[in-house]
């Protein structure tokens, strides 16, 4: 049979992003539908895409298959017939499994984004009497199956009828033919988009089947789905990708891969807890254990020798990445060097020109191919304002062999990036003084973000943990540098290197990370053959022996589990975190050269002052962010992921004199104004008003991030357990008081307008920790009482010495709110909460390249979350 049915469809060269940096998964469960309340009757399903009936079982072949077919061979044999799709399955391919990949390819504008998944399911074809059952299977739970337990999990674990189907006739060999139009034109919500458009009602009369090809290992078929919201929107959508679905209806096109997992599973390599890699996870009964043993095993490719016997060999088959035709032509190249610059870690595993990068062939060259093919893993360019990129991928549960993945890039994180780079290393690189930036530096950002994303493909979690591990003087070193990049991993979140001074004289092309030492040690670790092992378990021993490597070189390390946010040493953004204090304090002189370049930088003759305002707001998050990391160094640990027979234990909490210093650190940069901001020539042509508001802000991010309550807990437990050698919650307390509240100690008291709004802002959050929801379980409600009382005797004090009726007002003032917060009789039974935006999960849902200028270092971290079929990253804190 040939090739046909096919005309009408264009390969779609620009989509929009997937919902995880995943982590995000391209396993996302769907939300709930909407509530069932005023929700309209749904139309009738046309009698054409009812379940068809066969009383006498099985017609002829050629009175369902008749001579208007458009017939197409592979896997199974794909007809058309008018309106309807058939399947012909060779008796072959029954019971056998297939990935089933749903994804979002063309979208309406608000109806989410093109290119986002809708989740993956392990599907197979079975066959009872005269009717075929489309079943879903886990594997969550397995067991040998000879053992008796099998028998077990078996009854356990029955699996799923999405939906079945009549034998219409048989093919050849006896293969089933059978009438599929309705999976692809009904609501099966397993495979829908609901949750995605946030619809209420499938609407089956405006749904329809456009394309259905076959391939040896795979079919394809694309499918428009409407939807009915029920709500009529208020006010013109002209915004892309809105929230909210346009005119009450949205449709999609759906794209459905059903690709034949191998014949062959790959043999998996158990997760160490040491190296990040994304999992798959099985409860296995069958171990000889006194419990349910949950069995992890690392996200890879499978990469296997042409020449076993030499040290350094091609693959039989690399992986390869194509280019999406939309993707701008300038930026093509550096993309491909994104993605190449990894073959050096996979020489480490005995790969040569392991992983490449092509041009995507034209309709020309291949009228079938499609970005959304699950056999190709493709980098896409979405013409989205969302400032992200994100690397999914999708892999066989049984063993965690990676089978396909699309990186999403989303044409405004160049604007991202572009503003990272200047406020962090603008005084750094000649080329940087003035935005946009040229091309060449432009083209080489969007290289590291390829690279970052591209690891997350080949199933690397992010490893926060590398930047902190380099001495801090290496970052100076221009030798080291070049040689050893100013991070360990291109997997951390440490963009650029703005510790470093115009003196070192560090060559501009050093200051971006790139694929580093962990990476490629990594890569070996994950795709290195273990010599004469034939089951993961006789891997285990020679995989410890290479992870013990983590001992005598700490830049091999990997974020520590159960470390809950409290080892500075494993935040994002940061650069040489082993000691914030002092990596801070160069972040800060650089900060300060870049507020000086900011207008000119920013400004043009006869354009509006878009960029200036926009950068300024990049500056102060980026000071925000950089005074959070020294924050952390209070009731924070040091620690190293560790296994039970090696040395050592795996948190050590940071000394009493470095918490102090970071404290007083704090005092003097943090809470103290930052003046090197507050510049008229700008703030004029920014704002009439809100300078006041911007800095009271952001300076309240900082105290409450170190004011945190579970920072007060980890310091409470320091104490109960190290005694008089740990710094105390209560010292932090009166530390922070004496920094904010300094003016008045003095002979002469004046608090300026940036003071007293730092002032109030201390009340406001010792309130939420005295009268908040959480209060009544709070370590910190008794002390931020003592603090008060200690503070309005000050303030009594104090007044007398005020020489400004301004000052005298604020005091006065500062003494009736601490009366009402400490009296039960004014105090309110639940104050309001401090909301301030804290970026969350691990779970793809993010995207690596997230904002800081609204994030805080959240308290509690969160690892490597598993999904059935595959994972994403996604940023943490």
């Amino acid at each position: 049979m040939t090739r046909v049915f096919r005309s009408g469809f264009l390969p779609v060269a620009v989509i929009a992003l997937f919902a995880v940096f995943s982590t995000v998964t391209r396993a996302a469960a769907q939300d709930p539908p909407s509530a069932p309340q005023a929700e309209p009757t749904p139309p009738p399903v046309p009698q054409a895409d009812r379940p068809p009936t066969a009383p006498g079982g099985p017609r002829p072949y050629d009175r369902v298959i008749t001579k208007e077919a458009k017939s197409d061979t592979g896997v199974f044999t794909v007809h058309r017939i008018g309106e309807r799709l058939y399947y012909e399955i060779p008796a072959n391919q029954l019971n056998k499994e297939f990935l089933w990949v749903s994804q979002i390819a063309r979208t309406t504008i608000g109806a989410g984004q093109g290119g986002q998944a809708a989740g993956n399911r392990v599907v197979k074809w079975e066959r009872h009497n005269n009717r075929i059952f489309l079943r879903s299977i886990s594997y969550d739970i397995v067991a040998d199956r000879s053992l008796p337990i099998a028998q077990a999990v078996g009854a356990a674990n029955n699996e799923t009828i999405l939906m079945a189907f009549n034998i219409e006739a048989l093919g050849k060999d006896d293969a089933p033919v059978i009438d599929v139009t309705r999976l692809f034109t009904t609501e099966v919500p397993e495979f829908s988009a609901r949750g995605r458009v946030r619809s209420r009602v499938f609407d089956a009369s405006r749904s329809f089947v456009e394309r259905a090809v076959s391939f040896p290992e795979n079919i394809e078929v694309e499918a428009t789905h409407t939807y009915s919201t029920g709500v009529e929107l208020q006010g013109p959508q002209q915004v892309p990708n809105a929230n909210a679905v346009r005119a009450g209806s949205a449709s999609v096109v759906m794209h459905y891969s059903m690709v034949k997992l191998p014949e062959k599973p790959m043999m998996p390599r158990v997760f160490d807890e040491r190296v990040g890699y994304f999992t798959v996870s099985q409860y296995d009964y069958g171990r000889d254990e006194h419990r349910a043993q949950r069995r992890r095993y690392i996200t890879r490719w499978r990469l296997e020798k042409k020449d076993p016997a030499a040290a350094l060999s091609e693959p039989i088959k690399p992986i390869v990445y194509y280019i999406d035709p939309a993707t701008p032509t300038k930026w093509v190249p550096f993309i491909k060097r994104g993605i190449e610059s990894w073959q050096p870690a996979f020489e480490e595993a005995g790969f040569k020109n392991a992983i490449l990068a092509k041009d995507a062939p034209s309709k020309e060259q291949d009228p079938d191919w499609s970005p959304e093919d699950a056999r190709y893993s493709v980098i896409r360019w979405l013409p989205s304002t969302t400032e992200n990129a994100s690397g999914p991928h999708v892999s066989d549960p049984r063993t965690g062999e990676i089978l396909e993945s699309d990186i999403q890039f989303h044409h405004n994180v160049m604007n991202l990036v572009r503003d990272w780079y200047f406020v962090q290393v603008g005084p750094l690189d000649p080329r940087a003084t003035r935005l946009p930036l040229p091309d060449d530096l432009m083209g080489r950002l969007l290289e590291y973000v390829t690279a970052h994303e591209v690891g997350h493909t080949l199933g690397f979690q992010h490893n926060m943990k590398a930047s902190s591990e380099y001495p801090a003087d290496k970052l100076h070193d221009a030798a080291w540098v070049k040689k050893m990049g100013h991070t360990p991993s291109i997997m951390d979140y440490s963009r650029f290197n703005y510790v470093a001074q115009p003196e070192d004289q560090i060559d501009p092309a050093d200051l971006i990370p790139r694929v580093g030492p962990y990476d490629k040690w990594a890569t070996m670790w994950g795709y290195k053959d273990v010599a004469g092992a034939k089951t993961p378990d006789e891997e285990r021993k020679t995989l410890d022996e290479w992870a013990r490597a983590q001992d005598a070189t700490p830049w091999l390390r990997f974020s520590t589990v159960d470390s809950a946010g409290s080892d500075p040493g494993e935040l994002t953004e940061a650069v040489g975190d082993a000691d914030a204090v002092r990596s801070t304090a160069m972040g800060l002189k650089n900060l300060e050269r870049v507020a000086g370049m900011l207008l000119t930088a920013t400004t043009k003759p006869g354009e509006p002052y878009d960029d200036l305002e926009e950068v300024y707001g990049r500056l102060l998050g980026q000071w925000v962010l950089e005074m959070n990391h020294v924050a952390a160094v209070i009731g924070g640990v040091s620690s190293q992921q560790k296994v039970s027979n090696q040395n050592g234990p795996r948190f050590e909490p940071i000394s009493r004199e470095r918490q102090r210093d970071a404290v007083q650190f704090l005092s003097a940069h943090a809470f103290t104004t930052p003046m090197f901001v507050v510049k008229p020539e700008i703030l004029r042509r920014i704002e009439p008003t809100g300078t006041l508001d911007r800095i009271r802000t952001s300076q309240l991010r900082v105290l409450s991030n170190v004011l945190a309550d579970a920072r007060i807990n980890r310091l409470t437990e320091q104490e109960a357990i190290d005694g008089a050698t740990a710094y105390r919650a209560p010292d932090l307390f009166t530390d922070v008081r004496r920094a904010i509240w300094s003016e008045i100690d003095g002979a002469t008291v004046v608090v300026d307008p940036y003071r007293q709004n730092l002032q109030r802002a201390y009340l406001d959050l010792l309130n939420d920790k005295i009268n908040g929801r959480q209060a009544a379980t709070s370590q910190s409600r008794p002390l931020a009482r003592s603090e008060l009382r200690t503070l309005d005797a000050a303030v009594r004090t104090a007044i007398p010495r005020v020489t400004d009726r301004s000052t005298r007002a604020h005091l006065q003032d500062v003494r009736d709110q601490i009366g009402r917060i400490l009296d039960p009789k004014f105090a309110p039974t639940a104050a309001p909460q401090l909301v301030l935006p804290i970026v969350t999960g691990m779970d793809g849902s993010e995207g690596c390249w997230l904002d800081y200028a609204i994030r805080v270092e959240k308290e509690s971290g969160i690892r490597n979350q598993d999904s059935g079929l595959g994972q994403a990253e996604a940023f943490r804190p």
